[in-house]
């Protein structure tokens, strides 16, 4: 199975794709989509919707997994926050995919042990966990592992 995980953003927005087989985990690719912060948000969002539209094509996941928002001090960054998601959403509703949703806590919970887990130590459990792969950055590798949350949290079959 492919999964596409997603951190959305809308200044910077993470992907990665991984293979699962059993119990295996393997990185295919990931990336990180930034916008414009001087282009009008519609703009932003359809640049957004672009890039993920073409990420989509180009791997062929067959579900994927978006991180949950986590409310932010500053109402209007949590609101830029939700409408990268529902671009995110819109974009895997568009390609087919059935969509797993993950609280920051459960994915830290599910790579490094504990929902308090730090960016730091979740990277270090990715290069552990996906050994070799070349991460292009913060968004990309919170991206990899809501990937590997939902490996290891969708429903078997």
């Amino acid at each position: 199975m492919i999964i596409l995980g997603l951190d959305p953003s809308l200044s910077c927005t993470g992907w990665g794709v991984i293979r699962v087989e059993g119990s295996r985990i393997s990185h295919i690719a990931n990336g990180q989509i930034k916008t414009d912060a001087k282009a009008p948000l519609p703009d932003r969002l359809a640049h957004l919707d672009t890039v993920l539209a073409a990420v989509i094509a180009d791997h062929a996941p067959e579900c994927a997994a978006v991180e949950e928002v986590f409310v932010n001090d500053n109402p209007q960054s949590t609101l830029k926050l939700a409408h990268a998601r529902g671009v995110a959403l819109l974009a895997c509703a568009r390609g087919g995919l059935p969509v797993g949703e993950y609280a920051p806590r459960l994915v830290k919970k599910a790579i490094v042990g504990t929902g308090g887990a730090a960016k730091e130590q979740v990277q270090a459990m990715l290069r552990v966990l996906l050994p070799g792969a070349k991460v292009a950055g913060a968004d990309a590798a919170d991206a990899l592992a809501v990937a590997i949350c939902h490996a290891n949290h969708r429903p078997r079959v």
